[in-house]
C-alpha cells in the first residue's frame, strides 16, 4: 500500500508544470576595420558637359583610409557614382565612369591588393589580406547627353566604401 501511494505521489509531481528560466546572453562585435573619408572630392567643370574629379580637369579625387586591425577578415568594397545623388533636372543621359586603386599603403605587401583586386560595374572589390592602413582614390567622371551642356547648379555624387567582414 505504501509504494502504490509513494507510485501515485511520484506521478502527481511528474505531473506538475516544470519551472524553468531562460537566462539572456547578450554580446557586441566591434569592427576591427574603419574607414575614414581622408579627402573630399571634387568635381571639376573642364568643358560645359564634362564634370569630373580628376585634377587635370580641375577636380578633387576623394581618397579613403581603411584601418585594419585583424588580417584575413574583410574585404574593401568601394563603389564610384553612377547617379547625381542631387542635382539640377537633367533632360539627357549621364554617362558615368569611374575607377578605384590603392594610393598608399602602411606595409609594403598591401601593394598587391592592387594587383589583386576584383572589378565589376562600378563595384572594386580589395581581399585585405594584412593588419594595417591603406588608402584608396575613387576617380569619377560624368558626360552629359551628346554633346550637351551641363545645366549651372550644383552636383553631388556618392563614394561608397564598405568594409565587408569576411
Amino acid at each position: 500500500m505504501i509504494n502504490k501511494t509513494l507510485l501515485a505521489l511520484g506521478a502527481a509531481i511528474c505531473a506538475l508544470p516544470a519551472y524553468a528560466e531562460n537566462a539572456q546572453i547578450t554580446g557586441t562585435v566591434e569592427s576591427k576595420c574603419t574607414i575614414i573619408t581622408e579627402i573630399t572630392g571634387v568635381y571639376g567643370n573642364p568643358t560645359t558637359n564634362k564634370l569630373s574629379t580628376l585634377p587635370a580637369d580641375g577636380g578633387v579625387i576623394p581618397i579613403v583610409r581603411y584601418d585594419v586591425v585583424s588580417a584575413n577578415h574583410y574585404k574593401a568594397k568601394i563603389t564610384t557614382p553612377i547617379a547625381f545623388s542631387s542635382s539640377p533636372p537633367l533632360d539627357d543621359v549621364v554617362d558615368w565612369t569611374g575607377t578605384s586603386a590603392v594610393t598608399e599603403v602602411s606595409v609594403a605587401e598591401m601593394s598587391a591588393y592592387e594587383t589583386n583586386k576584383v572589378i565589376y560595374n562600378n563595384v572594386t572589390e580589395y581581399t585585405l589580406t594584412l593588419a594595417g592602413t591603406t588608402w584608396f582614390k575613387a576617380e569619377s567622371t560624368a558626360l552629359f547627353g551628346y554633346d550637351k551642356s551641363f545645366p549651372s547648379g550644383t552636383y553631388n555624387a556618392i563614394v561608397s566604401a564598405e568594409c565587408i567582414a569576411l
